[in-house]
């Protein structure tokens, strides 16, 4: 019978051990715009011409020379602008351009004055409201200048971070290589989805939820199939993984049990196996496998308590290989309460929003709250709470640690 007895950690305890089996990665790649999506910068982005490259509108209007200006003032349309003209009409005293948002200002303009502040008249255009100089004018160089820093190295390209780089002119980005990452689920009782279940299986969805995860996060899954609890079909997936992968995850098996396959063949390899103080998952483990010495992270097979994992100990792993920061935690209220676990932090999905008063507020994702079986709150989350181990009751009103899920 295999013992039970395991060393008991906190949760900053174990992920220290966790982030102890990396290091950043040194390689780098110069990546298309179109392809950066999810990397991480490893060279700042530099500005290559000023943003706005001119003085352009910030508005449907008019471009006008504001010392021409008084209310009620009749002004002679002498020309029309839109956006992307290289035109630069010249007008004298009482006159204006009609010009477009993002329209390059004509030269002897410097103002503009927006559509709904006139009125058509015979003759040209009435100023009913004036402005002063610059006025809705977005000046060459207002935001950054050619050769300023538009990004710093250590960015997780996102859609806006993404945006900014277009916006620099930078075509091609040198990134951190993306780890690659082998995903092995565990278990007899797995089956593919589609296929008929029989007494005792149920439909595999970790390996769906860790590759997709990885990919997620910047890295490259390598799914192993479904890999039944025998120690040769598990050390064979080990095998074949660790000669191209720059970490493992591997999901079910973590527990004391005699039929824990994933226990029992790391053990044997000198892994280290945790009772962590977290609920769900309180079983974890980790080991280093083969020649190369591939770290090895393995969380518990119940769906749920796969997830919470992968975001709690894998992502700052991941986070570490591409040398950025991990997201912080925040504070939010309780809406709708749920009961807790003694002596273990709760950590499960809600739905994290913004009341009317801007407050930051969340609900369990499911009806029964922490149920840690219950993965379909998984869908339903956007957000992960964490509760304090000295906590069996989150009541309306309590305050709580909150962390976005991407």
């Amino acid at each position: 019978m295999a013992s039970t007895q395991r060393v008991l950690l906190s949760v900053e305890e174990y992920l220290a051990e966790v982030l102890a089996l990396v290091r950043p990665l040194a390689d780098t790649e110069r990546v298309p715009l179109a392809e950066a999506a999810g990397r991480t910068l490893a060279e700042p982005v530099l500005a290559r011409a000023d943003v706005p490259t001119f003085a352009n509108s910030a508005m449907d209007g008019y471009a006008v020379r504001a010392a021409d200006l008084v209310p009620g003032v009749t002004l002679h349309v002498a020309g029309e602008v839109l956006a992307g003209s290289a035109e630069d009409p010249v007008f004298g005293r009482c006159a204006c351009v009609r010009i477009m948002t993002g329209a390059p200002l004509p030269s002897r303009a410097d103002a503009v004055v927006p559509v709904e502040q006139t009125t058509p008249v015979e003759g040209g255009v009435r100023i009913d409201e004036v402005v002063d100089v610059r006025r809705h004018v977005r000046r060459a160089g207002e935001d950054v200048r050619a050769g300023d820093v538009v990004l710093e190295a250590g960015v997780r390209l996102g859609p806006r971070e993404l945006s900014a780089a277009a916006a620099a002119g930078a075509a091609r980005l040198v990134c951190v290589r993306r780890p690659v990452v082998g995903v092995v689920a565990t278990g007899d009782e797995l089956v593919a989805p589609g296929t008929e279940l029989g007494r005792g299986q149920i439909y595999e969805s970790n390996g769906t939820f860790l590759s997709a995860a990885v990919a997620r996060d910047g890295g490259v899954p390598v799914v192993a199939s479904a890999v039944r609890d025998t120690a040769e079909a598990f050390t064979a997936a080990l095998d074949e993984l660790a000669g191209r992968c720059d970490v493992i995850v591997v999901s079910g098996g973590v527990s004391v049990g005699d039929a824990d396959v994933t226990r029992i063949v790391l053990e044997a390899g000198g892994a280290s196996f945790r009772h962590v103080r977290m609920q769900p998952g309180k079983p974890q483990g980790w080991a280093r496998w083969g020649d190369a010495g591939v770290p090895v992270v393995a969380v518990p097979g119940n769906p749920l308590s796969a997830a919470v994992s992968y975001e709690v100990f894998v992502v700052p792993l991941l986070d570490r290989l591409h040398d950025r920061p991990t997201p912080g935690w925040s504070v939010a209220t309780v809406v709708q309460g749920w009961s807790g676990p003694a002596g273990r932090r709760q950590v499960i999905p809600v739905f994290l929003d913004v009341d009317e008063a801007g407050r930051q507020v969340v609900r369990p994702a499911h009806r029964r709250g922490s149920a840690s079986h219950m993965v379909t709150s998984l869908a339903a989350a956007n957000a992960l709470a964490a509760v304090g181990e000295d906590l069996t009751a989150v009541e309306p009103g309590d305050l709580v640690a909150v962390r976005r899920l991407p």
